[in-house]
């Protein structure tokens, strides 16, 4: 078992399918912090200076970085005007090799760790995803208790037009045509509390101008709305679990849906991942042991492994059945190229014991099996991300750097339908699953396929995400 090392190098493990700089929608696995870690240089010495701080980025890749012979022998951080580009400029080797896609980042400490602990940001409270062909942006998803839900902007709802007044909206059209999705992320302002926007939105009520406020809000992991419920197929009952995020929070409602489950005696469910980017190890592995009641406490969940200097820190993590849990003979998880991380190594862990029992459904995901540790600088809220580990499912299995739609046995390519709510048995998704564990027919995922979201009528569509995304804005790709 992990315990912490100190209070100033902080080492917890994470995977993270999106840093600063680039494009790609995902998020994170973090676990308890490892130990036997030093930091290199002390950070209780150290200045707040830009020079400083690359310094001891730099220094912390080299002694944890999962591949170090990618690191170039010296790179002056001299024409870096940050210490988020320098990292870039570090990790570009295995960022060409398509190892690590800006999974290594600078964040800040209590950002991070007010997000982790309880969900909480600041935004509309919505999610975005757009069609880079048609210049068209849509609401994938609302959360409660958030600006959006409460100005009626739901699932569905189009975003034609913004402004930070009546007067000067702007049509997202001519918004992406002249500057692409960056302008629409430019447009619609700051991640902080108390930004205010006109939009003009249309849905199935019509066409409208609200103004809405960002505010801080706390995200709800299980949807009070759609989350957790028992669908009837045909007279057969099938469990139905969307997970937003893999946080602290989402313990004691994952523990409540699969009581539900287990009361109503389900033995097949559809786990809901389709824009989950990750979170925390320790709820990824809480899921696993929730849906492994007939798992024996030998059957390996994940193993964990460090660069051959760091083996010290490897681990094997097992089942570990909870008096909640189930005993599913199929599951059915639907994913998207929104898909990251801990939703990965989930989806990952069942294949070996379920096999072709245990199917993706959508699309390709994202494809992210190494994660970050976080090493602390607290003097300037410097929290850096380093890929240092490698996650495998107990056959060994865990080189999807391309999704996991070459790794699993069974798969079903459905699209994302914002015409139906989430969980809506109408829904593309939703009754792609459905019918895989009724054993009806399907069209599998191509593995070399798009990790992108889709429309009914197969317009390619992908989660907005920021260049240099917030902590939420990983953890729960197209969030804003």
């Amino acid at each position: 078992m992990r315990v912490p090392v100190s209070a100033v190098l902080s080492l917890a493990m994470i995977l993270s399918a999106c840093g600063g700089g680039g494009g790609g929608s995902a998020g994170s696995i973090m676990t308890p912090p490892v130990t036997g870690a030093t930091p290199t240089p002390s950070p209780t010495t150290a200045t707040c200076s830009l020079r400083a701080r690359q310094d001891w980025a730099a220094a912390q890749l080299n002694e944890w970085y999962l591949f170090p012979e990618t690191l170039p022998a010296s790179l002056s951080p001299a024409p870096y005007a940050n210490v988020g580009d320098y990292v870039d400029a570090l990790t570009a080797t295995a960022r060409a090799q398509g190892r690590d896609r800006y999974f290594t980042y600078v964040t800040s400490i209590a950002e991070e760790n007010a997000y982790y602990a309880s969900g909480s940001s600041a935004g509309f409270g919505f999610r975005l995803s757009y069609d880079s062909a048609a210049n068209r942006v849509f609401v994938a998803e609302a959360f409660e208790g958030t600006p959006a839900l409460n100005a009626g902007i739901d699932r569905g709802t189009e975003i034609v037009a913004i402004g930070t007044g009546a007067a000067d909206l702007r049509t997202v059209s001519a918004i992406m045509a002249s500057q692409g999705a960056a302008g629409v992320t430019e447009a619609l302002g700051p991640t902080t509390a108390g930004t205010t926007r006109v939009l003009r939105v249309s849905d199935a009520a019509g066409t409208r101008e609200v103004t809405v406020a960002k505010a801080d809000y706390v995200l709800t992991p299980v949807s009070s709305r759609y989350g957790a419920k028992i669908l009837d197929d045909g007279g057969r009952k099938v469990g139905y679990l969307n997970l937003r995020t893999f946080i602290s929070t989402a313990d004691p409602a994952l523990r409540a849906a699969f009581a539900q489950f287990k009361a109503a005696g389900v033995t097949e469910v559809i786990v809901d991942l389709r824009y989950n980017g990750g979170g925390l190890v320790s709820i990824a592995e809480l899921m696993g042991d929730l849906m492994g009641a007939n798992r024996a406490t030998s059957d390996v969940f994940s193993y964990t492994s460090f660069r051959p200097e760091k083996s010290a820190q490897n681990d094997t993590r097992f089942f570990q059945p909870k008096t909640e849990s189930i005993a599913p003979t199929r599951l059915a998880f639907i994913g998207t190229g929104g898909t990251a991380s801990a939703s990965e190594l989930v989806v990952n862990a069942f294949i070996p014991y379920l096999h072709a029992n245990a199917a993706l459904i959508g699309t390709n995901t994202y494809g992210k099996p190494v994660g970050q540790i976080a090493i602390d600088r607290a003097a300037c809220d410097d929290r850096l991300r380093v890929i240092a580990f490698a996650t495998q499912n107990a056959a060994r299995q865990g080189n999807y750097f391309s999704g996991l739609a070459g790794t699993v046995e069974a798969s079903c390519r459905a699209g994302d339908d914002i015409a139906y709510p989430l969980g809506d048995a109408r829904e593309a998704s939703t009754r792609a699953a459905l019918d895989f564990l009724a054993g009806r027919s399907c069209t599998a995922i191509s593995a070399g396929g798009q990790s992108t979201l889709a429309l009914r009528n197969a317009a390619p569509r992908e989660l907005l995400t920021p260049a240099r995304p917030s902590t939420a804005q990983r953890e729960v790709p197209g969030a804003f």
